[in-house]
């Protein structure tokens, strides 16, 4: 049986690179697999497993659980500028030094010769300026890194506050004719207009002038790196469970109903028959089920959503051969698979409990859209937090359910 007083693996130190720490998740797996089968067999023998071989299964889940943040933080870094870049010259970069003298120094002269002071929407009083598009690039490729909806969802830029999108239901009606037959008018198909507000949301780092002084450092990548996390931990949780009030409508705030009862404007559900956890005996169907609830056009492009723990307890799930459902990624950077789907952790998702909708499974791309105003504006305030001199940050961002039969959840409940 082996030595169930094995330690699980952990992290001595952190690997410096994205392949050291793949390579140290991929061991950690090893580990985890050979634990598990070894609990599993004890359950097989005796009916119940030894605590220590299960205590030793979860510290090793965890230790995956750890290392997969390490390899999400290392692919984070990867993406975020360097301080000190060194000085560009240059008339293309005119309105990056004025943006600069702006934020340093609060000197607006220059982005009032370009013309690029505009106003908040909806004021005509408080000023701000447009971030220089490579900053709004910027905070915007590593939303799409931090935010896992974001990055499956469809995403449009807007210049209004509203989207409106029409969409048809039940598709266009046909039918079979023979050849000299008349061809009788067909029904007209039932358009839906979807709307979309843009909602706007805000940070505030503050920096000391001293900081702004120091011309060793990138005042954008100072921004976009104090802001990037701050939307981004936002927009996650709106997407998700938002519920439409001065922020997004997140797909489980809409109506659910058991799937066999679906309709539109509802997300559909299979209930796992057991509240707040899976069924002791054929505890994968469930996943089987929703998979296949799914249209085939949009089961083929399906990812699975939960958060890290509710994936923890899905890696020790095997199919009747004994082959582990869960497997790891098969090189850095690539997400890990459920039975053949991506799964994507998004930690805002609830955790396994009595009516709880912990998983949800769908194309995404086409259920979900986020909709972006384009812009982001900084306000430059030095008086209401002296020493500190405060940015005010602001994007509009809306989103919500754009298609219901694309996406599917799993609720931890009896029916």
């Amino acid at each position: 049986m082996g030595d169930t007083h094995a330690s699980a693996p952990e992290i001595k130190a952190v690997p410096e690179t994205v392949m050291a720490a793949f390579d140290e998740f991929m061991g950690a797996f090893e580990a985890f697999k050979q634990a598990n089968d070894q609990r599993l067999a004890e359950i097989e023998q005796k009916m119940s497993a030894d605590v220590v071989t299960r205590d030793k299964v979860e510290r090793i889940n965890k230790a995956l659980d750890d290392q997969a943040r390490v390899i999400d933080q290392l692919a984070l870094k990867k993406l975020r500028p360097q301080l000190g870049r060194g000085m560009v010259a240059g008339a293309e970069n005119e309105r990056k030094a004025a943006f600069e003298a702006y934020i340093r120094r609060g000197d607006e002269s220059g982005l009032r010769e370009l013309q690029a002071k505009s106003m908040s929407y909806g004021s005509d009083a408080d000023g701000g300026y447009l971030v220089p598009d490579e900053t709004d690039g910027e905070i915007g490729r590593r939303l799409s890194v931090v935010s896992p909806i974001r990055a499956l969802a469809t995403v449009r830029q807007v210049s209004g506050a509203v989207l409106k999108k029409p969409f048809a239901p039940t598709g266009m009606a046909s039918g079979w004719v023979a050849e000299t037959a008349a061809r009788p008018e067909t029904a007209t198909p039932e358009l839906t207009e979807l709307s979309f507000p843009t909602m706007e949301l805000y940070a505030m780092p503050a920096a000391t002038q001293a900081l702004l002084d120091d011309a060793a450092v990138d005042v954008e990548a100072w921004i976009a790196s104090e802001v990037d996390i701050a939307f981004a931990e936002q927009e996650g949780a709106a997407f998700v469970s938002g519920d439409g009030a001065n922020k997004p409508k997140g797909f489980l705030a809409y109506d659910r109903v058991a799937d066999g009862s679906w309709a539109w404007g509802k997300i559909g559900y299979r209930a796992t028959g057991v509240a707040g956890a899976f069924a002791a005996s054929g505890p994968s169907d469930v996943l089987i089920d929703t998979i296949y609830a799914l249209k085939a056009g949009h089961r083929q492009n399906g990812t699975f959503v939960m958060n890290r723990k509710t994936q923890g307890e899905i890696r020790k799930f095997k199919d009747g051969d004994g082959n582990y459902l869960w497997l790891p990624p098969q090189r850095a950077g690539e997400a890990a698979s459920l039975m053949g789907f991506p799964v994507a952790e998004a930690e805002d998702m609830p955790d396994m409990a009595a009516d709880a909708a912990a998983i949800a499974f769908g194309d995404f791309r086409a259920g979900y859209l986020v909709v972006d105003r384009m812009g982001v504006r900084v306000l430059r305030d030095p008086y209401s937090a002296k020493p500190y001199v405060l940015f005010y940050t602001t994007k509009r961002v809306g989103g919500g359910v754009q298609n219901f039969e694309a996406i599917k959840l799993v609720k931890f409940a009896a029916a």
